[in-house]
């Protein structure tokens, strides 16, 4: 009766164990596929929140530039005095 050998056994098993390892890093790792899944995810919820910036500002400055000694717009100047400094004019009727 001979000897059984564990060699080739050992190779597959740490060989199978090495396979699972670098596979499950593969899908859930730091680098894997869902943490890239979840990277673009953010990543497209961030450009939202710019376009979202973005028009915001640009609403200002088309404020900021209607508000200018180069351009005046009236309208705004009233809407602004009322609302900020709570203004009216002589002929209106304050009703609280």
């Amino acid at each position: 009766m001979s000897k059984p050998s564990f060699g080739p056994l050992l190779f597959f098993a740490i060989s199978f164990a090495l396979s699972l390892y670098f596979m499950f890093a593969a899908v859930q790792g730091d680098f894997g596929l869902f943490r890239r899944a979840e990277i673009m995810a953010e990543a497209n919820d961030m450009r939202a929140q710019l376009y979202a910036v973005r028009a915001e500002v640009a609403e200002m400055e088309n404020l900021t530039h209607r508000l200018s000694d180069d351009y005046l717009d009236l309208d705004l100047l009233d809407e602004q005095a009322r609302s900020v400094l709570g203004m009216v004019r002589a002929d209106e009727i304050v009703i609280r």
